[in-house]
């Protein structure tokens, strides 16, 4: 397809709505099943590993196939790599709901859940790219941002509102009538597109692809509950390097490479990356200790809890949805660095928070960090993706996705992994309770739980755990936004230092 005006669909703010919506339903996939995790472990029997795989299988497929998925979406279209995953997510999430009765059922449905959004994730940004003109682009994907971050905090909102409605199950029902909206209108609205050049699919280097980010991110998520230092973690990290850097030398003798190693030469795509990462590492990071702090430490219902982080998307979607005027007026480079010490600012003052901080010095710190994020996430991936070729859009976006999906990961298991050291040395155990003493230091929530069954008894040592469990946690949690707030601010400085300030290559 040429860059002449006449291909660029009348309909395409039409074709961002259903892009949005299926970016929505990927999204809050990541998140939605947090909240039934009592409920999964009671009724199917549950142990803390077979929880962690429900959790993780669905993150590991998506982020290990995201490139892959995002070639095939290039090769053989776009619009037909979007439905295809809309039905496996589907379908998968159906049968859950109808059929899963064992810890391995769901496990497997997760699995299949993340095959079919790493196929929906890369078709959406793609589409935008070749449906949209340059001078439109920006504002585009800004709402395409937008609605990546606000995906998380309405997963939760739906999780916490299913579980407490109905069931676990229901976490898993309401994808379906979701998808079926998006399906439908994608049928009708969505325009096809693929890399008209026909080249054929580069099997060794998707293969190597997967090895790579697959066992990269089973060390990122094994880590902090096996040991940095495991030999299958250590193991996982040393097949991770040997897969990336024959990826690369793959990729450098390829005729039709998976994904052209020169992109990385336009800083735009490197700069943009990294930022992406790091901006996902602190989201991440952020919400997934957020939500122990209201359940567990201000004692706030699964739904209750999630309704507290919407500050930060009421910040985030006007601020990301009108970056591209802001890009305009101070350039790229200015809003994102901006964006990122709003992000360091925010994460700094939350270590001011203590366990009788009010919910509103909270809400405030949220809308800061929900700012700083809007103006960092969505002008960083509009430089990834102006460095690309409409040919490549698919693989291109796909690796826009992967940088937020090892951001992220990383996010969760060094934040998590400071968190749990600080709580483990700060934590004071009852001696009545040593018997306990090695689930209490190593879960918070069992500690709460423990605390609150030994009041049940009338053991006025289980009040004395609760608070130093409590205290403890905001301890490690001040401690986790401080290095979050650090990584903010380095990537603030990288930004500024090295990403070109100049407009997209497409105006120039």
């Amino acid at each position: 397809m040429d860059n002449s005006e006449p291909h660029y669909p009348a309909n395409r703010w039409k074709v961002l709505a259903v892009m949005s919506l299926s970016l929505v339903i990927v999204m809050l996939n990541n998140v939605t099943l947090n909240v039934a995790l009592p409920d999964l472990s009671t009724e199917l029997s549950a142990d803390n590993s077979e929880l962690q795989w429900i959790m993780d299988a669905y993150a590991l497929v998506f982020g290990g196939t995201l490139l892959v998925m995002g070639a095939l979406g290039d090769r053989f279209g776009r619009k037909g790599a979007l439905q295809v995953g809309l039905v496996i997510v589907g379908a998968a999430s159906a049968w859950t709901a109808l059929y899963a009765d064992s810890s391995s059922d769901v496990i497997l449905a997760r699995a299949t859940m993340g095959l079919g959004a790493a196929l929906v994730m890369p078709s959406t940004l793609s589409v935008l790219l070749v449906v949209f003109p340059p001078e439109e682009r920006g504002k585009a994907i800004g709402i395409w941002a937008a609605m990546a971050g606000v995906g998380a905090p309405i997963g939760l909102l739906l999780g916490g509102w299913a579980v407490e409605t109905y069931d676990w199950q229901m976490v898993f029902l309401i994808n379906v009538p979701i998808i079926i909206i998006a399906l439908g209108a994608g049928a009708i609205i969505v325009p096809r597109s693929k890399d008209e050049q026909g080249r054929p699919l580069d099997i060794i280097g998707a293969f190597l692809s997967v090895i790579a980010l697959a066992s990269l991110l089973y060390a990122i998520i094994e880590g902090p509950s096996l040991g940095w230092t495991d030999s299958e973690v250590v193991g996982s990290f040393a097949l991770s390097i040997v897969a990336g850097f024959s990826f690369v030398f793959w990729q450098k003798r390829a005729k039709h490479p998976l994904l052209p190693l020169e992109f990385f030469k336009n800083p735009r795509f490197t700069i943009g990356l990294i930022a992406i990462a790091m901006a996902f590492f602190v989201m991440f990071s952020f919400m997934f200790m957020q939500m122990l702090h209201f359940q567990l430490v201000r004692g706030h219902s699964p739904f209750s809890a999630a309704l507290r982080f919407f500050p930060l998307p009421i910040a985030l979607m006007p601020a990301a949805a009108n970056s591209d005027r802001l890009v305009e007026k101070f350039g790229r480079s200015n809003v994102i660095s901006v964006g990122l010490c709003l992000v360091a600012t925010g994460l700094f003052l939350f270590t001011l928070v203590t366990i009788d901080t009010s919910y509103l010095q909270i809400a405030a710190t949220f809308f800061l960090l929900g700012l700083g994020m809007g103006l960092t996430m969505a002008p960083s991936t509009t430089a990834v993706m102006d460095a690309i070729p409409e040919s490549k859009a698919g693989v291109g976006s796909a690796t826009n996705d992967a940088s937020r999906e090892v951001g992220g990961a990383l996010g969760i298991a060094i934040g998590g992994s400071v968190l749990n050291e600080v709580y483990q040395s700060n934590i004071l155990i009852p001696e009545s309770l040593s018997a306990q003493s090695a689930i209490i230091s190593e879960s918070f929530p069992a500690a709460i739980k423990i605390g609150e069954n030994m009041l049940a008894l009338g053991n006025s040592d289980g009040a004395l755990l609760i608070q130093s469990a409590r205290e403890s946690f905001i301890e490690g949690m001040v401690a986790a936004c401080l290095v979050a707030g650090i990584v903010a601010l380095v990537a603030a400085i990288i930004v500024k230092w090295k990403l070109p300030q100049d407009m997209p290559a497409s105006e120039e």
